[in-house]
This record gives C-alpha cells, sequence and structure tokens, in this order.
C-alpha cells in the first residue's frame, strides 16, 4: 500500500519540478543580456544607452554622451562607460573583456572640388562667362571639405547668384535639403570667376622668321581676356612661322604665326617650265620670300628678265607656259582645203 501511494506523489513531484525547469528556461530566453558594443556609429551628435548596449531595453534612449565632430571617430574607455551606466542604474552589463569602444559620427562630406563645380555651373553662360568647365574659380576663403549631417542628402541647390563682369567678382549661395525634416542647410561662397581658353604657350623666346618646333609649344590654360578670341592650337603652331619677335611664356595668336619661308629673297632657287608632257629647268633668283603657294618674282639669270612664279617647294619656283592655241580650220569638209601643218612650240624659257 505505501508503494502504490508514493508512486503517484513521487510523479507529481517530478511534474513540479519539470514545469520550474521549464518556466526558467522560457525567462532566460526571453530576458536577453544587456551586452556592450565594441564599435557604434552614430548619424546626429548624441550618443545614448541604445547606440553602446545591445537588449538595453527602456534604458535605450537615454543620452549619456555628446558625438564626436561629423566625420570623426573617437573613443571610450569601458571603465568609463560603466561608470556612466551605473549612474544611470544599468547595471549588469557583459563588457566581453573589452577595454574600449569606438564611436564615429556620420557625415555627408563635400568635398573642394565638387564645390568648386557647383559655383562653377551656376555662374555658366551668366553675363558673359562661358561653359562652367572654362570657367577658373578664385575663393576668398579656401572652402576646403565641408562635412553636413548625415540627413542632409539634398542636392546642393543656388539660391542666390551674383556676378559682375567688370570686378569678375561672384557671390553664390546653395541651400542643402535633408531626410530630418529640419531646416536646411545654407551654403555661400565669394571669389573671383574668369573665363579660360586653351592656348598655345612658347616655351622659348623666338625670333622673327623662327619655324616653331614640337619642344617650343606647350598647352596651357590662360584667361581668354589675355589670349584674345584668335588663340592659337599647338598642333596647328608646330612647324608654322613666326611674324615677330616673341618672348618665352607668351600665348601664340593666329595673326603670329605664317607658313614658313621656302624660298628667300637672293636666294639662288630652281625655275621649273612646265607645258604638257615637257619640263624643263633653270637656275633663277629670288626676289621675295614666299612660303607655298606664294607668288614671287624671280630673276632668270640665264635672260636677266624678272619673271613672276609660284612657290611650290623648298628653293623651287614653277613658271606657268601658256598653252598655244591651235591654228583655226575654215572648213574641215571642204575637200580643196590644204593641209594645215602644226609646229611644236618650245616653252618661252623668258
Amino acid at each position: 500500500m505505501m508503494s502504490m501511494i508514493a508512486r503517484p506523489l513521487l510523479v507529481a513531484a517530478l511534474l513540479a519540478v519539470t514545469a520550474t525547469a521549464s518556466i526558467a528556461q522560457s525567462q532566460s530566453e526571453t530576458i536577453a543580456v544587456p551586452t556592450l558594443r565594441a564599435s557604434v556609429t552614430v548619424a546626429d551628435d548624441i550618443v545614448r544607452v541604445g547606440d553602446l548596449v545591445d537588449n538595453a531595453g527602456s534604458a535605450a534612449s537615454i543620452a549619456i554622451y555628446r558625438a564626436p565632430d561629423l566625420g570623426t571617430t573617437g573613443t571610450l574607455p569601458v571603465a568609463q562607460v560603466l561608470t556612466t551606466l551605473r549612474a544611470r542604474q544599468i547595471i549588469g552589463v557583459d563588457t566581453r573583456d573589452l577595454k574600449e569602444v569606438t564611436v564615429t559620427r556620420l557625415a555627408r562630406t563635400i568635398d573642394t572640388k565638387e564645390i568648386e563645380q557647383q559655383v562653377a555651373r551656376a555662374l555658366e553662360r551668366r553675363h558673359g562667362l562661358g561653359n562652367a568647365a572654362d570657367i577658373a574659380l578664385t575663393f576668398d576663403r579656401d572652402p576646403g571639405d565641408v562635412r553636413l549631417e548625415a540627413t542632409s542628402t539634398g542636392a546642393l541647390q543656388p539660391i542666390a547668384v551674383r556676378y559682375d563682369p567688370r570686378s569678375t567678382r561672384f557671390d553664390v549661395s546653395f541651400e542643402i535639403g535633408n531626410d530630418a525634416g529640419s531646416a536646411p542647410v545654407k551654403l555661400r561662397f565669394t571669389g573671383t570667376a574668369i573665363e579660360t581658353v586653351e592656348a598655345a604657350i612658347l616655351t622659348r623666346s623666338v625670333e622673327r622668321g623662327d619655324v616653331l618646333k614640337g619642344s617650343d609649344v606647350v598647352i596651357e590654360r590662360r584667361p581668354k581676356a589675355e589670349v584674345g578670341s584668335d588663340a592659337a592650337v599647338r598642333d596647328s603652331a608646330v612647324g608654322m612661322q613666326v611674324r615677330r619677335q616673341l618672348g618665352a611664356g607668351r600665348a601664340l595668336r593666329v595673326a603670329d604665326l605664317a607658313k614658313p619661308d621656302l624660298v628667300t629673297r637672293d636666294q639662288n632657287v630652281t625655275l621649273a617650265y612646265q607645258n604638257g608632257g615637257l619640263y624643263l629647268t633653270i637656275r633663277g633668283k629670288a626676289m621675295d620670300n614666299g612660303a607655298e603657294g606664294d607668288v614671287v618674282s624671280v630673276m632668270n639669270l640665264q635672260s636677266k628678265r624678272v619673271i613672276s612664279g609660284v612657290v611650290t617647294g623648298r628653293g623651287e619656283v614653277s613658271i606657268a607656259v601658256a598653252t598655244p592655241r591651235p591654228v583655226p580650220v575654215a572648213d574641215t569638209d571642204a575637200s580643196t582645203s590644204a593641209p594645215v601643218k602644226l609646229s611644236s612650240v618650245a616653252p618661252n624659257a623668258e
């Protein structure tokens, strides 16, 4: 009888123990242990308990530190963090044997290059300025890299653009919207703006008549007002002859250049006569300077007569010879017409 009564009591006791263990396990799964994080990123200027501690519960929104400067990272010793948490009745935090916690503040960075591009676009084609890519800016104060709150995600919208072409001064203001619904950020930049062009620049001083080589010319951007509207292109300048003396660093203009002289005054040249299949050359003396295609006066050294010809090569002048007209025939059908004999005509060598 004792054993029969004891068995049901034992089963009841086991059931009670099992139920207690199950409840304890359920509670341990529901209540997670607060755990310190090794690194933290924040989007505003305040660090809260929930930023530093996982499973912080209702204490997560409590502000405990000021965040680092925009776009920078700072460190917090774990001992200091625990002291701060205890002061707010937050205990039992698992530190995972960490020695310090790093805190990074998110930011939007607008670098100097982007600022220059945006200002140039705002000034583009205003008051005589050209394309944004051709505008050179000088700021009154170096803008550096501008850091904004990470929530300031809007584009730089110009809201005020002023430019004085006489003084070349600009004053441009931008507005940047944000995702937080707060007032937009305003940025203002002042300075001078000038339009530039690519110009062919001399690397050395040259004398009148010098022919430019590739090493004599480089490409640089210069103010359009300095170069003028007829700036020479480097590829076209190389191989050309300068019309006057020019100093090193000078921007070349189209008016400064000419085709190189292939014939110079008092130079012995070859006079070339050509008529059909007949080609004759004799010696001559140039009376003028001339580039390819120029008409110059030349003395025929054989006849001592001065004639005109076209410069066709270095030291070569071509003389045009008039082609003789055939003798007209009165009536080609008349059988009584006497045959006409055409004699060959030698070129007039003057």
